[in-house]
């Protein structure tokens, strides 16, 4: 009886943890789906795998199992994408999601892991400044003086306890890393082996072991991948949402589900604001109206699916913290200006020609033209 009671206790310490979290991970906040799953899952799996390629499938596309459970969708898209995506990572060839910023690489990278192995965390985020180290492994220098080289003074990367544990390892940005960095991965993908020479040994990876790499074509030029490391990954490019309703229906998710963790004092913002932002970025983005009768100037950003999101919830705790808790263009109007004009001459000019041909003009849109002027 004891043993239950302090394994409910615990139980009851990490559930009121993960309450005071910020962000929990997808393996932390989906694991009732995770677990239903399971249950239900009899297909084949590959070694190590947690489900099989048609229960990731399922959990990152949504859907109503036989018992009635609801998956959430987590990607919503073409869902022969995430079937490519899936399959590659039953194979010896790591995996690379390519496309603009806000197209859900890293939402999709870390559901992905936690659907395959349970484990999102094994993480390493390129920039400029990443070395080896990042990748392969580092050293406890104070052990390292007094003892020398040993594995007790051996620190761990992501991508070393991945392999020994046979988990994926995340690489964010991958091209935001220096090319003689990138080319450590050539080892660790073709020959899946990690060398420690200083020790004499090397590290082997265990069945399961794979990566995930993202990278955006806005750093197209930054740190270009050589052409034998292209050769280890297998791409998928993520698109921007095809449809108005499904771009639409991304930022409805994704805005109430961050809500609910941030816990913002305002109402489920209105379908027709979440629209108004949606259109208003599609447009930018485009070059044209939706209705192709007007062309308009393009902004220097990238008005991703991402920053529709970032404007919506930036108006909800303006209304919900200076306001009457309801989403109104008042409140949407700083978060849209910042998310438009990046270059503030350039930029602002075509927003401010965006605001006068289209906004204005627009039947019911007079508020929000109104509130944009008065913030720019």
């Amino acid at each position: 009886m004891s043993t239950v009671n302090g394994h409910n206790q615990k139980a009851e310490v990490a559930k009121k943890a993960a309450e005071t979290v910020l962000r929990q991970h997808a393996e932390q906040q989906f694991a009732e789906e995770l677990e239903e799953l399971a249950k239900i899952d009899t297909r084949k799996r590959p070694p190590n795998w947690k489900l099989s390629p048609w229960a990731v499938r399922t959990y990152l596309m949504g859907a109503t199992l036989p018992n009635g459970f609801e998956i959430t969708p987590k990607y919503i898209g073409n869902p022969r994408l995430m079937e490519i995506a899936i399959a590659t990572l039953a194979t010896d060839r790591a995996l690379l999601l390519y496309g603009v910023p806000g197209t859900a690489k890293s939402w999709v990278s870390e559901h992905l892991a936690a659907a395959i192995t349970g484990n999102s965390t094994l993480l390493i985020q390129g920039t400029a400044g990443t070395d080896e180290t990042a990748i392969r492994y580092g050293w406890n220098y104070a052990r390292l003086l007094v003892e020398g080289p040993s594995p007790d003074a051996l620190v761990v990367s992501p991508m070393m306890q991945a392999m020994r544990e046979g988990k994926i390892a995340r690489i964010e940005e991958l091209t935001r890393i220096p090319s003689e960095v990138q080319d450590t991965l050539i080892t660790i993908l073709s020959e899946k082996t990690l060398p420690v020479p200083e020790l004499n040994m090397e590290v082997q990876a265990n069945k399961g072991f794979n990566v995930i790499a993202t990278a955006n074509n806005r750093d197209k030029g930054v740190n270009e991948l050589s052409s034998a490391l292209m050769r280890r990954f297998n791409t998928v490019v993520l698109p921007t949402p095809d449809s108005m309703e499904a771009e639409v229906e991304i930022v409805e998710r994704r805005v109430a589900s961050l809500g609910k963790a941030l816990e913002l004092p305002a109402e489920k913002p209105a379908l027709e604001e979440i629209r108004r932002v949606v259109t208003i970025f599609r447009e930018l983005r485009e070059g044209r109206t939706l209705d192709s009768k007007t062309k308009v100037k393009v902004p220097s950003g990238t008005l991703s699916t991402a920053e529709a999101i970032s404007v919506i919830n930036n108006g909800l705790a303006m209304a919900g913290y200076y306001g009457d808790g309801v989403l109104r263009a008042d409140d949407l109007a700083a978060g849209l200006t910042g998310a438009i004009v990046k270059d503030p001459v350039q930029d602002r000019v075509v927003w401010l020609e965006y605001l006068q041909t289209v906004v204005k003009e627009r039947e019911g849109w007079k508020d929000l033209y109104r509130a944009c002027r008065e913030v720019l």
